[in-house]
């Protein structure tokens, strides 16, 4: 299979998985917390139904992100899932603060807690699913790079945590420590809120054009000057859109070299990087080392 169908395909498919997923949780927490009353409950049905909106607008950024280059987007919709993932980061930070909100209210007015063995099970329950989720969303982004899965994988980790603490504050309950349930509700909602940061912040770096790490473009250059004929490299930009790298630089040649050699040669540094880094469009523009070193 063509290599861009492959990741395609694992986008859509991983994608499609945190919309089901996040659906049936909130389904299962909304009748464990209208049963039990629990405000860390509600923070997981919150979260859940966050969740499934974020994936949704995943899905859709994911399928449009897709969309080959066109006339009007000569470098792809790539950057569609940057988008997504301040979208996301919005949602998670407004669940954060209901949540914060809720479990306030709780401590101000306690309330005890009932139905905690399905809460319990629901909570089992979701620390599975979200698990396996999790392996999957990882595997897609190690495949694909895309920044829209990552996204989505680093609020679905938290999830992980979140559904921990809500587990451990419905065991607690249990024995009668009713008003640790509130105190892990703002607990939670301050690391949702912490995991929204973070999933904002790795999304304005794609839209800002922020580089690739340097051991990645000091690798590229090492690359384009093993290339023979090749003399020095310089001025190397790179961004990301996507799952795309769009790569950028100038090679020093010689002044004598004929036009079809030069040709050859950027040919072959672009085949250099994109061999190690096949997400990697390369752009090379030649330079005659007389120019660049005068002397």
């Amino acid at each position: 299979m063509n290599v861009s169908l492959q990741h395609a395909r694992l986008m859509r498919l991983a994608s499609a998985a945190a919309l089901s997923i996040a659906l049936g949780l909130a389904l299962a927490k909304a009748i464990a917390w209208w049963m039990s009353g629990s405000v860390s409950l509600l923070a997981g049905l919150t979260d859940s139904l966050l969740d499934s909106a974020a994936s949704l607008l995943n899905l859709l950024a994911v399928h449009y992100a897709l969309r080959p280059a066109d006339d009007d987007h000569r470098y792809g919709h790539g950057k569609a899932e940057a988008l997504a993932g301040l979208g996301q980061s919005l949602f998670i930070g407004v669940s954060a603060v209901l949540v914060g909100i809720q479990g306030v209210d709780r401590l101000l007015h306690p309330e005890p807690l009932g139905a905690q063995g399905l809460g319990i099970l629901v909570m089992l329950m979701s620390l599975v699913l979200t698990a396996g989720l999790l392996v999957f969303q990882n595997h897609v982004v190690k495949v694909t790079g895309s920044t829209a899965i990552r996204a989505d994988s680093l609020h679905y980790r938290s999830d992980l945590l979140l559904n921990s603490s809500i587990l451990l504050a419905l065991l607690l309950s249990s024995f009668g420590w009713h008003q640790l349930d509130p105190l892990f509700g703002i607990g939670i909602a301050f690391y949702i809120l912490w995991s929204a940061w973070s999933i904002a912040r790795e999304a304005v770096a794609v839209l800002m054009d922020t580089e690739l790490s340097v051991e990645i473009t000091e690798r590229m250059h090492l690359l384009a000057c093993a290339v023979p004929g090749v003399l020095g490299a310089h001025d190397l930009r790179t961004r990301i859109s996507g799952t795309r790298w769009f790569v950028q630089l100038h090679v020093e040649l010689p002044d004598e070299m004929p036009l079809s050699q030069v040709h050859q040669i950027c040919e072959q540094v672009e085949e250099a990087i994109h061999g190690e880094f096949p997400q990697a469009e390369v752009l090379v523009h030649p330079d005659p080392q007389g120019v660049v070193h005068p002397h």
